[in-house]
């Protein structure tokens, strides 16, 4: 049998690896600005390179089925906007732990609402991870941090229901490059109203650059999975999706000290398991 597909698998350790960078900027940028800033300029740089491809290529933007774009982009919006503000909160990798608790909500609301058959290890899956979360949040429950670890768990709740639109939407036949154009617009266009009802930050020479990195990261790491799904073996890369969490982990040692308590790595540690699980034992969504 080849081993190419599992050779390019190894794209989403590269995504994971962009994907941490991408928090590192979030936090930084989290100093000069709100999560709704950085969602907006995080998207606008994904906005103009889809438009790019979309123009370069000829591709319909048009769609019949802008109501379920709307509810996916709305969504996934919100997700982002909680995962930032949990990002500037809290050590980089717990808060990147818990949006990562988005497969085991997507396995249970493909039980709930999809009605697809439930399986033990499923079931086992979304257990181990919910005891995951509670050893993770425990150290943080007689802290200031409580509300922005709740916030972190919604936006994986948040991500969940995105995903579950984006399996409708793939099960109505739009493609994925429609299917993010429409979200990066939805987020531009949310935070950009966002922006101008709230404080508007000046950007100067020095945030720029963070802003610059923060739009890069996460345009590369957003290709690096498109490119790992599309190539690569399903069961691999939804493994190693996971990657993220280890170099979150890494980025938030390395720059900001960050060692969490023993509880806090066994929470992690148990999110993981149960999440490759679940991505594993839940049908496939499209990359986007």
């Amino acid at each position: 049998m080849s081993r190419l597909p599992q050779l390019k698998s190894l794209w989403m350790v590269v995504a994971g690896f962009l994907f941490g960078c991408m928090g590192v900027f979030v936090k930084l940028g989290a100093e000069y600005f709100s999560s709704a800033e950085l969602v907006f300029y995080r998207s606008f740089f994904g906005l103009v390179v889809i438009a790019m491809i979309i123009r370069s290529q000829r591709l319909p933007a048009a769609t019949p089925h802008w109501k379920s774009h709307l509810w996916r982009g709305l969504s996934g919006f919100v997700a982002l906007m909680l995962f930032f503000y949990a990002i500037g909160q809290l050590p980089l990798a717990t808060a990147v732990t818990l949006n990562y608790t988005a497969p085991l909500f997507l396995a249970f609301l493909s039980v709930t609402i999809l009605k697809e058959p439930p399986r033990l290890p499923l079931l086992l899956a979304i257990l181990t991870g919910f005891a995951g979360v509670m050893a993770l949040l425990q150290p943080t429950l007689h802290h200031d941090q409580l509300t922005a670890g709740l916030m972190g768990l919604i936006s994986g709740f948040l991500a969940a229901i995105a995903y579950l639109n984006v399996r409708q939407l793939g099960r109505l036949g739009e493609p994925s490059y429609r299917i993010v154009f429409y979200f990066t617009l939805i987020c531009t266009i949310g935070g950009g109203i966002w922006m101008a009802a709230h404080t508007f930050h000046a950007i100067t020479p020095a945030n720029f650059l963070l802003l610059l990195g923060l739009g890069t990261t996460a345009t590369l790491a957003q290709l690096a999975m498109t490119q790992a799904y599309r190539e690569g073996d399903m069961l691999a890369v939804g493994s190693l999706a996971y990657s993220t969490v280890a170099f979150a982990s890494l980025w938030g040692i390395l720059l900001w000290q960050e060692m969490l308590s023993l509880s806090s790595w066994l929470g992690i540690a148990l999110i993981t398991l149960s999440g490759i699980i679940a991505s594993r034992v839940t049908p496939r969504i499209s990359a986007t």
